[in-house]
């Protein structure tokens, strides 16, 4: 063990951050723990003053810093549980606090954060923005910048989480799953375990769209994603911190991805056994302590998950309802071809048996083969689902199947209409993730200018930071290295879905 990591674990347990924070408890989870027949016990930072763990970071910082220092007050970026973190701890230590946001920030959480005593600035159109501008006004005004992970006493906050789980567990857990964003809460809580108990597993925990630990580790450093998925926006970062890095590599046994399904489905199984709503960024350990178990067969086992935080937007939820079935595998997807002819639909149903239809959705597609679009409910899995495509098969039927499909999921299932005969020349299809600020519509359509024709257009918003958008757009070839300038010029994370199953049978001609 390096002097590195025994210096961070003293500074551990020097840290005195109870006099704004809480030590949380920790929650056996027996409904889950019998479906996966191991112990499972939940870390319940939603326990927090600020409903999240960054109160522990934020306060050791803040806490630490001299008198005439904290005097001159602090500063952070951040949109979320950070800032409110930050606000709180400076209040409590009777400083000023100033929290750059970016502008596209909900509003909830900025009023959040001036509930709590922070001075919200609204900058910029991303977090980096955000960021640079508090880097200034802190170099500007001789404030205190508070990093939200790469910083040693922040770091040595989150790590009380580390020294609680081993008190508060008799006999010491077999292993602990911490979700990872820029990675201070894994390298906290993995530094102190593996100082103190080495024989305690570690796991850091990623959505499978954000995994910017995994790809540091295989490359041996921190490095830069082009782009990251924002449902679980806790942890929607694209670059670990380097402080972080260097410990999560030589501390974690290892980092887990899980999908937006399984992040969803985690989300149910906390509120079955605590009745407690986390944020997606909230049940990544739960999620990943899951996919762990199901991937090396595991039993026996006491394995802790570090619920890390509960700001759930309210209007969310309907989403995460949604996607919950996938997660659980208790509902396909799926694209089946029909003959064209009374009684199909009746003998359709008749090959799913008792099965339940969740969903079905048909649009004539010519005189001999109907298309449709099919949701149904799973008795056992992904062992149903394969059973349920070769029934409908050996019936005669063509099947795709588009249950892991984003876009069937996010946008198809909830489009109208039908394919287009003849079809149109030159069109691609696109899906975006648009900022949620006033003006993000009108840029992205005068970036398309009058040059392109949009034949397709579809909006979801989740109640995040960012709403999702289908777009089809004719592309002549001939122009299409102009297009993708224009896209790149725009900034915001895309997908090219031309190729699209689901596209394919649905949408276009």
């Amino acid at each position: 063990m390096d002097y590195a990591s025994a210096d961070l674990a003293a500074r551990v347990e020097e840290a005195g951050i109870y006099s704004i924070a809480v030590r949380s408890s920790i929650t056996a989870a027996p409904i889950l723990g019998e479906r996966l027949d191991n112990r499972v016990l939940l870390k319940r930072e939603d326990q927090q003053p600020t409903f999240s763990f960054k109160i522990r970071g934020a306060a050791n910082k803040i806490l630490g810093l001299p008198d005439d220092t904290v005097g001159r007050g602090v500063i952070c970026s951040s949109a979320g549980n950070h800032a409110q973190g930050v606000a709180l701890a400076a209040t409590r230590r009777g400083a000023r606090s100033v929290i750059v946001m970016p502008r596209s920030t909900p509003e909830i959480k900025v009023d959040a954060v001036r509930a709590l005593g922070g001075e919200v600035v609204l900058h910029g159109d991303t977090y980096d923005d955000a960021q640079a501008l508090a880097r200034r006004r802190a170099e500007d005004e001789g404030l205190s910048f508070v990093h939200p992970f790469d910083d040693l006493d922040v770091i040595a906050g989150q790590g009380t989480i580390g020294r609680e789980i081993l008190d508060q567990v008799d006999g010491g857990p077999d292993a602990v799953f911490v979700p990872v964003g820029g990675g201070g809460l894994a390298a906290g809580i993995a530094t102190y375990i593996k100082v103190k108990r080495p024989d305690v597993e570690v796991y850091g925990v990623e959505p499978v769209d954000a995994a910017s630990m995994k790809a540091a580790i295989a490359a041996g450093e921190p490095v830069t994603l082009d782009q990251v998925g924002s449902f679980a926006d806790g942890v929607a970062v694209k670059r670990v911190g380097d402080v972080t890095f260097r410990l999560c590599r030589q501390h974690l046994d290892g980092v887990v991805t899980v999908t937006t399904d399984e992040l969803c489905s985690a989300i149910r199984d906390i509120f079955t056994d605590t009745r407690t709503v986390v944020e997606p960024a909230g049940a990544l350990a739960v999620a990943g302590l899951r996919r762990h178990v199901d991937d090396r067969g595991l039993t026996g086992r006491t394995l802790v998950a570090v619920n890390a935080g509960a700001n759930m937007n309210f209007n969310r939820l309907g989403h995460v309802t949604e996607r919950t079935a996938f997660g659980d595998q208790r509902e396909a997807i799926l694209a089946v071809e029909i003959p064209e002819r009374k009684g199909s639909f009746l003998a359709f149903c008749q090959t799913l048996g008792e099965r339940h239809v969740t969903e079905f959705t048909y649009r004539y597609h010519d005189p001999d083969r109907a298309r449709i679009f099919v949701g149904i409910e799973l008795r056992n899995g992904a062992n149903d689902r394969y059973e349920v495509i070769d029934g409908l098969k050996a019936a005669g039927c063509d099947v795709v199947d588009l249950t892991d499909n984003e876009l069937a999921k996010v946008h198809v299932r909830h489009l109208g209409g039908g394919v287009v005969e003849p079809e149109i020349a030159d069109e691609r299809l696109y899906r975006f993730e648009f900022p949620e600020r006033r003006g993000a519509l009108l840029a992205f359509l005068h970036s398309v200018g009058v040059d392109w024709n949009i034949t397709l257009f579809h909006y979801r918003n989740h109640s995040s930071d960012s709403g999702r958008v289908l777009v089809a757009i004719q592309v002549p070839p001939s122009t299409r290295a102009e297009f993708q300038r224009h896209l790149d010029d725009l900034g915001y994370p895309y997908w090219d879905e031309t190729g699209n199953d689901a596209y394919r049978l649905f949408l276009r001609g």
